[in-house]
């Protein structure tokens, strides 16, 4: 039994060391190099092998379930002699260890099996073919947030049959490299990026409902003006990444609305008059337009910090300080009472009659202010029949820029009543020497002057 035992390991040992001179000059068992089995084969036979199955078996690409082109590796420049490379391979292998080889797989890949600038332009030229076709396929469409029935929801990612068309170009190269004879582009679909899973993507939504029941208002010209929740709610959006963002072209078209409806320039100021109640007072050197780039840019700011908020417009004028808001001090010049008030946050300081340009010269109603003070001045123009006129006052308010300001009149022996009529002004505000004294030291430059 030991002699038989003895003698089966001898013929063991004899085989194993048989194989191992034989795979001496061979690859070992399971070498794949370019997914090509090349076990048991000298370099030259692997060479030939490799050249046969990587150069004589056409490429095929598949679209739309049809080949779309088959290819010869020749065609792509097709490096036939890999002797050198394979060396390389064999003499890094130990052939003793071949019957551990025979449970595992070693893969080798070429370094330079094909002309890569042919490679790349086959790629290019089925990008080209693959986004051609996507035109009329259904878009892959990722998660998104969208308004329904009261409230931002996730609307789920949507699966289409467009191609990735990096992915096809990369999975092309791959399969050349890798000894494959097919690339079945069907296999590459664009994947959405986001799912209705996405964390943060509901996060966002969450954040979006918040937003959406914001308090957002403007205050303008002494009221509020809310901005409606529909409003808001469709401004709201979100990017690709689950950014939210807010439709600037929405934005920009309410702020444009706003400055339509309220802006001073072309339209009248609703006023509480002293005597005739609200009254409508035409568009006067004080007046102002908003900044709507500006405000577009602020508004979107507000919007974005997710807070219940009330603003005041940022506006552009001429004017010095303008405010949307006049306030409680004032000059009001009531043409139809001929009477004049200088109102100092709320309260009369001063009142009087007055005489406001003749017919002829009427002045002008509009809201202005105080452009600038000066005494001791002569007004000069012309009269009706075309002669010039030369008048010295004492104080001299000018409120517009046509020449129209406020100043004493000692020529005038009354005032009040209808005496504008026949012994009216050139378009200027007589007041009485005596008050105009009183009243001249109280006004300040900028002060807002309501004619109407």
């Amino acid at each position: 039994m030991i002699i038989i035992g003895l003698a089966v390991l001898l013929v063991i040992v004899s085989f194993y060391s048989f194989k191992s001179i034989q795979y001496a000059e061979q690859f070992l068992p399971r070498t794949k190099i370019n997914n090509i089995n090349v076990g048991g084969l000298t370099i030259g036979q692997a060479n030939r092998k490799i050249n046969n199955e990587l150069s004589e078996t056409p490429f095929a690409i598949r679209l739309d379930d049809t080949v779309w082109k088959k290819i010869q590796g020749s065609e792509l420049g097709w490096q036939e002699d890999h002797k050198n490379e394979l060396m390389g391979i064999k003499e890094k292998q130990q052939p003793f260890a071949w019957g551990i080889q025979l449970f595992l797989e070693k893969k080798h890949q070429l370094s330079s099996t094909y002309d890569q600038t042919k490679v790349n332009q086959l790629a290019e030229n089925l990008g080209a073919v693959l986004v051609q076709k996507n035109v009329t396929r259904i878009p892959t469409k990722n998660a998104t947030i969208e308004w329904d029935k009261g409230s931002f929801v996730i609307a789920p990612e949507k699966k289409g049959t467009t191609f990735d068309v990096a992915a096809v170009q990369k999975a092309l190269k791959a399969n050349l490299d890798n000894g494959k004879h097919l690339l079945d582009a069907e296999k590459y679909y664009a994947q959405p990026v986001l799912t209705k899973n996405d964390q943060n993507l509901k996060k966002q939504k969450a954040k979006l409902n918040r937003f959406a029941k914001l308090k957002a208002a403007y205050k303008i010209s002494g009221k509020r003006v809310d901005i409606p929740s529909e409003e808001l709610q469709s401004w709201l959006t979100t990017n690709e990444k689950a950014e939210i963002l807010l439709n600037q072209e929405k934005v920009t078209a309410f702020v444009t609305k706003l400055n339509d409806t309220y802006n001073t320039k072309v339209n009248p100021t609703q006023f509480n008059s002293t005597r005739r109640g609200s009254v409508s007072v035409p568009a006067g050197i004080y007046s102002w337009t908003i900044n709507i780039p500006a405000e577009v840019a602020e508004l979107s700011a507000q919007i974005l910090k997710g807070k219940n908020f009330e603003r005041v417009p940022l506006v552009e004028s001429d004017v010095p300080n303008v405010q949307t808001n006049i306030g409680k001090t004032y000059v009001e010049v009531d043409l139809e009472n001929q009477h004049m008030w200088y109102y100092k946050e709320g309260n009369v300081q001063l009142e009087t009659d007055i005489v406001s340009g003749k017919p002829s010269t009427p002045t002008p109603p509009g809201v202005n202010y105080i452009t600038s003070k000066s005494m001791d001045q002569v007004l000069r123009g012309f009269n009706d029949d075309g002669s010039k006129y030369a008048s010295p006052v004492s104080y001299w308010v000018p409120i517009d820029h046509t020449g129209v300001g406020i100043h004493d009149s000692n020529w005038q022996s009354a005032y009040g009543g209808d005496l504008w009529m026949y012994r009216g002004s050139h378009g200027c505000i007589n007041t009485p020497p005596d008050k105009m004294a009183e009243l001249y030291p109280m006004l300040e430059a900028e002060t807002p002057v309501f004619i109407f």
